[in-house]
């Protein structure tokens, strides 16, 4: 079987959260790296009205097979009613780094 691996992207309230959630991901296993994009601005519609807030983005790399419990963890570390986690699959990367990815998720 082949190795699959997927970038997610999450979105936090602040620095903070997103901080403490990378680094429970990263501990537990879930994820090998997680980035944090410490301020994007975000619009959308929650409630029927439109709605705009500041917010910390976190790029999460993962496999297949831990992506469902990564979900799973996310949502319950999450401050947010429904957190935003949207996993995109890796299609090629280096060599090199897809060997790290798949030694670092064990």
């Amino acid at each position: 079987m082949v190795d699959m691996f997927y970038l997610v992207f999450v979105t936090a309230k602040d620095r903070a959260e997103a901080k403490r959630i990378s680094e429970k991901l990263v501990r537990e296993r879930l994820a090998a790296c997680v980035n944090i994009v410490p301020r994007v601005n975000s619009t959308y519609i929650w409630r029927g009205k439109t709605e705009r807030s500041t917010e910390a983005l976190l790029l999460v790399k993962t496999s297949d097979r831990k992506l469902g419990s990564l979900i799973a963890r996310v949502e319950k570390l999450h401050s947010y009613d429904v957190p935003e986690v949207i996993a995109l699959p890796i299609g090629r990367g280096s060599l090199k780094y897809m060997r790290w990815l798949k030694e670092s998720l064990g």
